[in-house]
Order: structure tokens, then C-alpha cells, then sequence
């Protein structure tokens, strides 16, 4: 049995002992399907993860990079108590309106904005507002460290920021790499390492999504 295969398997085993059917949201991954988006929404097990982090934090001011089709903004969304509020920020249109679709089917819009165009404008925008008690970025991995100096503007002491898809099946030891992402993430871990306002840490992560990790982060 390959590696990926036996990953699906406990991933699957997981999500059946765990996570209880949700028609909802295996609407939101078919209609995101459907509309041709692509296929690089976090696991049930990952969406799973996200709405519990939320939900620990007792956050009420969710920020999310990188929208696609919603559907770990709407696993954050359902965590959020009655005055919760996730602000989430994408690039393509197409996209946007798939995941504002998505929302509403999913009950949760009324707590949702969708913000579209690229992120490192629409940031500054959000300079003034409550900071936020947790952040997700999922987005554009080369541009992950000016990601991580923006949302410190958005932050106060204790915001978690969570970042996806930092390892890349391995890519990421390639000093050589002339890949923007990988670039990109590295020169994230350069910027993380002895920040003085970061707390952080990583995990490696397996399962239906391939080799791949997450960076966890504590504003201090």
C-alpha cells in the first residue's frame, strides 16, 4: 500500500469516528467542483482542525487569506458565537462569488464578508478596525512574509495566525529552488525566525492532501 494510499485511508478513518456527515458541506466541495474551481481546499480533517482552533481561541474577529470557494472560511464560521464575524479576503471574482453561493447555502453569510482583489490591498484597508483574535493565511505562498507583516498590523497580543501549505512534499529544503512559493515560504521562516513579536512554530502534516504542513504562530 503507497503512502498516499494509506493516508487517505486514516484520513477517512478520522473523518468517519469524528466528523459526523455533513451534507452542507459536501455541497460546498461539489459546488466548487462544479464551477471548475481548483481542487486545493484543506481536508475535512484540516477544516475540522481550523473550526476547533477558532473555537479554543473563543475568537470573535476571524481573518482569513485566501477564500476559493469558502470552505474553510464557512468550518470557521460555524465555531463562531452569535457576534463572530469572519473577514476573508480573495483575489478571483469567479472564486468569490462561487464561495458567497457557497455561504448562503451554508447558513453562515450573515457572519461572512468577502472581500475581493489582491490582498496586499486590501489589507491596509482593514487598519483601524478591531484586531483580530485569529488569523488564516492560505493564499499565494510567495508572497507569505509580506502576508505575515501586514496581519501584525491587524493583531494585538495573543492573535493566533496559521499558515498552510509550508512544507510542499519536501520542497521546502531546496535552497536552490528557484520556485516563487518556495521562495516565498522560506523567506517566511527567515522572517519568523527570532521575530520579536512572534511566537511560532511548525508541524508536518499527511493525509489526503499529500505531505504538507502548517506554520502556528502567536503574537506576543
Amino acid at each position: 500500500m503507497s503512502n498516499l494510499e494509506t493516508w487517505k485511508q486514516v484520513d477517512q478513518y478520522f473523518i468517519d469516528q469524528l466528523i459526523p456527515a455533513d451534507p452542507v458541506m459536501e455541497n460546498v466541495l461539489e459546488s466548487n467542483e462544479e464551477a471548475e474551481l481548483p481542487s486545493i481546499d484543506v481536508s475535512a480533517i484540516q477544516g475540522k482542525m481550523l473550526h476547533l482552533f477558532v473555537k479554543m481561541k473563543a475568537a470573535k474577529n476571524v481573518l482569513e487569506i485566501g477564500t476559493l470557494g469558502g470552505y474553510s472560511t464557512i468550518w470557521m464560521a460555524k465555531s463562531l458565537p452569535e457576534d463572530g464575524h469572519v473577514t476573508t479576503l480573495e483575489f478571483n471574482p469567479k472564486h468569490a462569488e462561487v464561495a458567497s453561493r457557497n455561504m448562503e447555502m451554508a447558513g453562515v453569510k450573515d457572519k461572512i464578508e468577502v472581500i475581493v482583489g489582491p490582498a496586499l490591498k486590501s489589507l491596509p484597508t482593514l487598519e483601524g478596525r478591531e484586531p483580530f483574535d485569529f488569523i488564516f493565511i492560505d493564499a499565494d505562498k510567495n508572497n507569505n512574509p509580506h502576508y505575515i507583516k501586514e496581519v501584525l498590523k491587524l493583531s494585538k497580543p495573543g492573535t493566533t495566525i496559521l499558515v498552510d501549505n509550508v512544507v510542499r512534499d519536501g520542497e521546502l529544503l531546496d535552497s536552490e529552488s528557484k520556485d516563487k512559493s518556495i521562495l516565498g515560504i522560506r523567506e517566511m521562516f527567515d522572517l519568523l525566525n527570532n521575530h520579536p513579536h512572534l511566537d511560532s512554530t511548525a508541524f508536518q502534516t499527511v493525509g489526503s492532501k499529500g505531505y504538507d504542513g502548517f506554520v502556528l504562530a502567536v503574537v506576543t
